[in-house]
């Protein structure tokens, strides 16, 4: 940030008293002296006032505000990623509500308005002052002023935990104030400014906010983009919007799979795009055609597909990189355009086939779409974790905390065979999407769960007779990542209500693993990314978790297959201990209905163990170690302590939170992972009750997982036995407090900013293709 000039303590405290004694004149002080308010449009101009908004006002924001006003839980959907978001302001409503009977309006900011009177329209209200341009509206007519303002003069308690008066809980009844509601709000929570929970801003940070916010808060310059992307853009373009219906049928396929990516070019990987439908060809402005889900009817004859500039920040909880390069374009030539086939028709818009992708692109290669989808499967798994349902229990607690992914071959899945086969299943592969926001869920499920059997039962024929003719089972059925492709194995971490998608296999064993081949990550996709409506009511939400119960069993029986078939029924039924009746019988259905020859050679009484080992080796070339501990070049007793953290286990463990960041100064930032255990994972609710937590381990990391800090330590090389000596002596809440105390960096720590600074520049030095803006929303208070 360039050197500017600050404003002074006086003059910032006289602007207080103005504020202070014309706040109880009430608005209608306001609209006689400056106006009525008018909402701002964006208009980017080059600065006038020495205060730039992208070179100095943009990284506060970063630092300080988007760690917790980001993406749809932003609370009181303020979303400060780009200015726009500044401009549309808040509202009472939430995104996240699991209880709402009717589908809730779409306010998805760039799409479901265009223009700020739009957004007012929509029940959005100002945070900035929308009167006359003088510094004392700016100031006492703009909410975040005065919440910055309310800070400055409100310290928070110096007391390590905040009191009671604060509430984090991630489902807590917010408090959303309207200018008219400031006064009120100012003096019922005085200690409820902004940043909140959290210490202020430093005064050189506070005092350059409030002098652009007197000044009128303007934009600035739109940033440019890079010269040389006008050209590759247009190359694209006229790639994905091939006028024949065989590149109209491709280029839809693409798009619902890359909706929410964010694409960058390998001419100027800093710029992000978004693959948007528009009703304008290439060359012309785009017209955004925005509807509910990406396979919902354009409401046009003819759709293109156009890249739009994303302004956003980069906020790590929603990122999800896409790469695009003239290699990438060779492979989508090569898999949808040299590959011989017929597109006979265009498929409908109509959700009965919309919804399903077996029938919308049963016309497309079996093998070519597979190819696609594990060319990038961290992304591809990885848009159910950061897409739409990152948020909330409903949506992830249907996954083990730790568990590793491996992939079935695309060459056992390419032969028209294999086409057939979905083909003649297409209907038992209908999902939850179809139905929309339904008010019969159980109906529904009923009938999702019948089809669900019939497809088992299917299926397992189908591959009995596959492998048969093959001989038997062996490890060449899994996919090697064509010895290069690191997306070949995958590690996912659920983090209580998020979790996080990493490529390799990191951790100890897991207790469970997935295999999963085309027709089980297809539907992943469509139920949990493109069918899934974050605005959706209570019962597509239901749905949605009960059919992924179904797609998260079929991947862990799929993985039993290369077991040693005498034991996987101990394994099953150590999986799902206390499970209902009805879930024993569906894991049963597939198992009774296969019977084929296990060639791989196990020679020990652990198989599963086994099995992963040999896995490991299988894979080796394709695996990914950056978060490898051993990789890191320690002295030797760091790096024994650092182990012996990474062994704990049982009962100690569970007093943890689910991540904890740990930054070792000279070393680095280590994340350590809280797998939590359970009994089973079979039922929605009481999911406390399943809880084992004398079963409970780590994952401790080098670098950055999750998005979602739970806890900040900071630890010397020097203090790190003490430190995993604490953390395996737990027995109670009073001993992590002490835990916390000496090295905890607390919501109340004077040092909390700067260590947060340091957390994010590591993380961006050592992690630059995934690093983003973390989420401070779920910070303890212990």
């Amino acid at each position: 940030m360039r050197f500017l000039r600050s404003c002074s303590r006086s003059s910032m405290l006289l602007l207080s008293l103005f504020v202070i004694g014309c706040s109880v004149i009430g608005g209608s002080f306001w609209d006689q002296r400056y106006g009525k308010p008018q909402p701002r449009e964006y208009v980017p101009q080059p600065s006038s006032t020495g205060i730039d908004y992208h070179a100095d006002v943009q990284q506060i924001f970063e630092q300080r505000c988007i760690v917790c006003h980001a993406c749809y839980d932003a609370p009181c959907q303020l979303k400060l990623e780009s200015y726009k978001g500044l401009l549309r302001g808040a509202s009472t409503d939430k995104v996240y509500d699991g209880s709402r009977l009717l589908a809730a309006n779409l306010t998805r900011l760039f799409e479901d308005a265009t223009t700020t009177q739009e957004w007012r329209d929509k029940g959005f209200f100002p945070v900035l002052n929308e009167r006359m341009n003088v510094a004392e509206a700016n100031i006492s007519g703009s909410v975040m002023a005065r919440m910055l303002m309310l800070k400055q003069q409100h310290p928070l308690p110096t007391t390590a935990i905040l009191p009671d008066s604060f509430t984090f809980e991630l489902n807590r009844s917010q408090q959303c104030p309207k200018l008219d509601s400031m006064e009120q709000y100012e003096k019922k929570y005085p200690l409820w400014g902004m940043p909140y929970g959290l210490p202020g801003l430093d005064q050189d940070e506070y005092n350059l906010l409030m002098r652009w916010l007197a000044e009128g808060a303007q934009p600035g310059a739109a940033k440019p983009m890079v010269a040389q992307l006008t050209a590759v853009i247009a190359e694209w373009e006229d790639f994905l919007n091939g006028d024949d219906i065989k590149s109209q049928l491709v280029n839809r396929y693409l798009f619902e799979h890359l909706f929410l990516a964010h694409l960058y070019f390998e001419e100027a990987p800093q710029d992000y795009f978004r693959l948007v439908r528009s009703s304008t060809p290439p060359g012309e402005p785009i017209q955004r055609i925005s509807t509910r889900r990406p396979f919902d009817d354009p409401g046009v004859d003819r759709v293109y597909y156009r890249f739009w500039r994303d302004p956003s920040t980069i906020v790590a909880k929603n990122f999800l990189p896409y790469a695009l390069s003239s290699a990438r374009r060779e492979n989508w030539q090569t898999w949808f355009y040299d590959t011989e086939y017929q597109v006979s028709k265009l498929p409908s818009y109509h959700p009965d086939t919309a919804a399903n992708p077996f029938a919308t692109f049963m016309e497309l290669p079996v093998g070519s779409r597979y190819r696609f989808l594990l060319d990038e499967a961290q992304f591809t798994i990885m848009n159910f974790i950061k897409g739409p349902v990152c948020r909330g229990q409903v949506a992830l607690n249907v996954i083990q905390d730790h568990f590793w992914v491996f992939f079935v071959d695309p060459e056992l899945m390419s032969s028209e065979l294999d086409a057939m086969f979905l083909a003649q299943n297409s209907n038992h592969l209908q999902l939850p999407a179809s139905v929309g926001s339904t008010l019969l869920p159980m109906t529904n499920w009923s009938r999702y769960s019948s089809l669900q059997k019939d497809y088992l039962v299917a299926k397992a024929n189908y591959v009995q007779e596959k492998v048969e003719r093959q001989g038997a089972v062996t490890l060449d059925m899994i996919w090697d990542g064509d010895g290069n492709n690191q997306n070949a194995a995958l590690t996912v971490f659920r983090h209580s209500d998020s979790a996080s998608v990493n490529q390799g296999l990191i951790g100890q064993d897991p207790k469970t693993a997935w295999v999963i081949g085309y027709p089980l990550l297809e539907r992943i996709h469509y139920l949990l990314v493109a069918g899934f409506d974050v605005y959706g009511n209570l019962s597509h939400q239901l749905l949605s978790r009960l059919y992924m119960d179904f797609l998260r069993m079929e991947g862990e029986i799929t993985f039993l297959d290369l077991l040693p078939p005498e034991t996987r029924q101990a394994e099953l039924a150590f999986w799902y201990r206390d499970a209902e009746k009805e879930v024993h019988e569906y894991l049963g259905l597939y198992q009774k209905n296969l019977h084929v020859k296990n060639a791989i050679p196990y020679k020990t009484d652990q198989p599963k163990a086994e099995l992963f080992n040999l896995l490991k080796t299988h894979l080796q070339p394709a695996l990914n170690h950056q978060h490898d501990i051993a990789s890191t070049r320690l002295p030797q007793a760091t790096q024994d302590a650092l182990q012996q953290l990474h062994a704990a286990s049982g009962k100690p463990i569970s007093f943890l939170p689910q991540t904890t960041l740990i930054r070792v100064p000279d070393v680095g930032v280590f994340t350590l992972l809280h797998n939590n255990a359970y009994t089973n994972l079979s039922s929605l609710f009481r999911e406390e009750h399943r809880r084992v937590p004398d079963e409970d381990d780590i994952t401790l990391v080098r670098g950055i997982i999750g998005a979602y800090p739970n806890a900040f330590m900071l630890v010397s090389e020097k203090q790190l036995p003490d430190f995993v000596k604490r953390i395996q002596g737990l027995t109670s809440e009073a001993d992590y407090h002490s835990l916390r105390d000496h090295y905890g960096i607390r919501r109340t720590d004077p040092d909390f900013w700067q260590i947060s600074d340091e957390i994010h520049a590591y993380y961006r030095a050592t992690q630059p293709n995934d690093a983003g803006i973390l989420d401070y929303n779920r910070l303890e208070n212990r």
